[in-house]
């Protein structure tokens, strides 16, 4: 059975850098294959994989959607169509694959192709022993409910009293979402002083989590991201990665 990680906190703690990472700690441990998704609209995972991703679920909806409304859907369903071109911008890489939401190109909302895609993963995931979902800023995906439960809930904030306040607010709406998870790890990203807050214990006690990391401020991790490098090339030995190997423990 194959086990669900979703990655979420506010826009710009890192999320994309903490899901690319981690993925490359499991494909040093042989957990392989695994399925990247990419469900924030900038979609920016690829680039942190070193891969190119060509077709997202927002631009095959609309290309169905533009194909159904000129009548060029002829001998296959409109829901048949959408999963065939969601599949086929499935990017295969060496110990992994990537799905990527991406954004709707024209009006309307995402809720048609969030219910084929909430199937798609349904039905490959079983191919994965590990699926990392890496959302958009705050809860939005998962709400959506393109996935129904989780193996591992991470939080990510930075260490500001501010980032500390929403990393609570999103474990607060994920209860109020009814969301279910199997554990829950919080983390605080790019600590300068080398230490987790004060506020850690209090926040740990009051949301339960499983547990809790603090990764370092680290050069070599804000150099890959400023020049757009894949992060499975990052060092191994990295003070971040190794922290990182924590979730997979």
């Amino acid at each position: 059975m194959s086990k669900l990680i979703a990655i979420t906190g506010k826009g710009g703690v890192g999320k994309t850098t903490i899901s690319a990472l981690l993925i490359k700690n499991l494909l040093a441990a042989g957990k392989t294959p695994v399925l990247a998704i990419d469900a924030d609209p900038n979609s920016c995972l690829d680039a942190a994989l070193g891969v190119k991703v060509t077709n997202t679920v927002g631009r095959a909806r609309e290309e169905v959607r533009d194909a159904a409304s000129s009548g060029a859907v002829t001998g296959i369903s409109k829901n048949e169509m959408l999963q065939m071109k969601i599949e086929q911008g499935l990017v295969e890489a060496e110990g992994f694959d990537l799905i990527a939401m991406g954004r709707p190109e024209g009006a309307g909302c995402y809720c048609y192709a969030n219910n084929v895609l909430k199937d798609i993963i349904a039905e490959i995931s079983s191919q994965y022993p590990y699926v990392v979902l890496d959302n958009e800023a705050g809860l939005e995906n998962l709400s959506r409910r393109i996935v129904q439960k989780v193996d591992l809930l991470v939080l990510v904030s930075d260490a500001s009293n501010a980032g500390l306040n929403t990393l609570v607010r999103l474990w607060e709406l994920a209860g109020e979402m009814g969301m279910k998870y199997g554990k829950l790890a919080l983390v605080v990203n790019r600590l300068r002083a080398g230490k987790l807050p004060e506020r850690m214990g209090e926040i740990r006690e009051k949301t339960g989590a499983d547990i809790v990391i603090g990764l370092p401020d680290d050069e070599e991790v804000a150099r890959f991201a400023e020049e757009s490098w894949s992060f499975l090339g990052i060092s191994e030995g990295n003070g971040v990665l190794e922290k990182i190997k924590e979730l997979i423990d």
